[in-house]
């Protein structure tokens, strides 16, 4: 039987017209059906959001109840919530089990960081003529928050979004992908029951050329967090003025496989955290520049790991790969694969395609402008690159768009610190793939992967405002 849900606003569950369909991604068939928004819903949604804000606020305490009350819910419900996750986005089980939990820590660095939002004493009776006087800051919300967030983390990357967002006292209207929209109308039913007061949520389904270009163009939001391409965050950044924003975009992740890495847990590791999720996460692996003298071996390996993995149905809890969220971007993926060959690279393992169904690929002899290596190509396909000298190595690195995070396996000290002063991603990891996270890091690029960072207690600097306030005390 296909469910049908509705979109939440202003605590209440309303109904449209029109629905959107939601196809399970391994089997192509209608899991849920989803009410769509209309301008009319958008409106409604900012409306309760800014009546909330300003009418009702709420004190520290009571979002820290709520937040850890969501991270309790989300633990009770996991396998519900794996299971969505796993229909919506053909997220293998496993991998959606462990986005549940991840999601269960965000909320709760969450909760615990809206008990620590302060601001700071400022001396300024050090400055002459103002020693009667003192001063401190203050942090508050922005107001209302626009979340837009994506398909591949449809619960843990809302999470990122909203539960700062709240933790900070501010409002939100959140647009999920439209691809992965349940798992965000079951979050709202969690804040519903932890006792989220009317208007703090509000979730609008629909595309982006509707309900996110309305959003974009509503005064009243007063901050957006965007998590997708660059060509949207960049119209984003130009048609929301002043607005403050926070932009997680782009990637295509390089990895550096040095002389003096240790090959075997680095063919291990890279394997695992090239093809989660089907190669559809931020930050996973695809350039892969391996040195000259450990080539053949390192490959060897890389490809008996690749080899190892289980891939097909989703649902199966020992899957590792399972389909891309379209037939489509399966398709395009192919194609850019097609093109490089054409261009003489090499496929030495996988690229097969069946539907969504894409085989783990690996490609040699590219060049720089294919755009399996310029562009980003979220899928699972990783082009392997040899070099000789760390240093030129970096520089054909920096040469990309992006700059969201990489890696570099290496035993040489001096080497992996080269690396983390000269190599231009945010965040740089050391003997382990680009792909590791944890909730409550840093996270966020440099150049075209976008501007602010995620991690609670980094998002709530963005998603609060700094106050001066100086005090002219009488002289006794």
């Amino acid at each position: 039987m296909v469910k049908s849900y509705k979109l939440f606003i202003n605590g209440e569950w309303v109904e449209t017209q029109d629905a959107l369909e939601v196809p399970n991604k391994y089997t192509q068939e209608t899991y849920a059906k989803v009410s769509k928004a209309s301008e009319q819903e958008v409106t409604q949604a900012v409306d309760a959001a800014e009546r909330a804000f300003k009418e009702n606020p709420m004190p520290p305490y009571k979002r820290y109840q709520i937040l850890k009350r969501v991270s309790e819910l989300l633990q009770e419900n996991k396998e519900e919530l794996a299971k969505i996750i796993t229909a919506e986005a053909g997220k293998p089980l496993k991998q959606a089990r462990t986005e549940i939990d991840r999601a269960t820590q965000t909320f709760e660095i969450s909760a615990e960081e809206a008990k620590r939002i302060h601001g700071e004493g400022v001396p300024v009776e050090s400055a002459p003529g103002s020693e009667n006087r003192m001063a401190f800051t203050i942090k508050v919300p922005v107001g209302v928050v626009g979340a837009i967030s994506p398909f591949n983390f449809p619960v843990n990357l809302v999470a990122h979004k909203i539960a700062p967002a709240i933790a900070a006292g501010n409002a939100v209207v959140l647009k999920p992908a439209s691809k992965t929209p349940i798992s965000s109308i079951k979050l709202a039913e969690l804040f519903e029951e932890a006792g989220l007061p009317k208007g703090f949520l509000n979730v609008v389904v629909g595309s982006g050329s509707t309900v996110g270009n309305q959003m974009m163009e509503d005064s009243r939001i007063n901050m957006y967090t965007f998590t997708g391409s660059a060509k949207v965050g960049m119209k984003l950044k130009q048609n929301t003025g002043m607005n403050k924003l926070i932009l997680e975009l782009g990637n295509n992740s390089p990895v550096i496989v040095d002389k003096e890495a240790d090959v075997e847990a680095a063919a291990q590791n890279v394997a695992a955290k090239s093809y989660a999720f089907a190669g559809q996460v931020c930050i996973s692996v695809q350039r892969l520049y391996v040195h000259e003298d450990i080539r053949e071996e390192f490959q060897k390996k890389f490809i008996e790991a690749i080899q190892s993995l289980n891939i097909g149905d989703p649902n199966d809890p020992d899957t590792d790969v399972g389909p891309m969220i379209s037939v489509e971007e399966a398709e395009r993926a192919e194609q850019w694969i097609e093109e490089a060959k054409q261009g003489g690279a090499k496929v030495i393992h996988g690229g097969e395609r069946e539907g969504a169904l894409l085989q783990p690929a690996v490609l040699t002899n590219v060049t720089n402008d294919m755009k399996v290596v310029c562009e980003e190509i979220f899928a699972p396909v990783v082009s392997m690159i040899p070099f000789t000298n760390i240093k030129d190595c970096i520089e054909e690195v920096n040469k990309s768009q992006y700059g969201l995070q990489g890696g570099i396996f290496t035993q040489n000290i001096d080497t992996a610190f080269y690396a983390a002063k000269h190599v231009q991603v945010g965040g740089l990891m050391i003997n382990d793939s680009s792909q590791y996270r944890v909730d409550l890091m840093p996270y966020g690029g440099v150049k075209g992967s976008g501007w602010g960072k995620e991690g609670p207690k980094y998002t709530i600097e963005d998603m609060t405002e700094e106050r001066l306030v100086v005090m002219n005390l009488n002289q006794q």
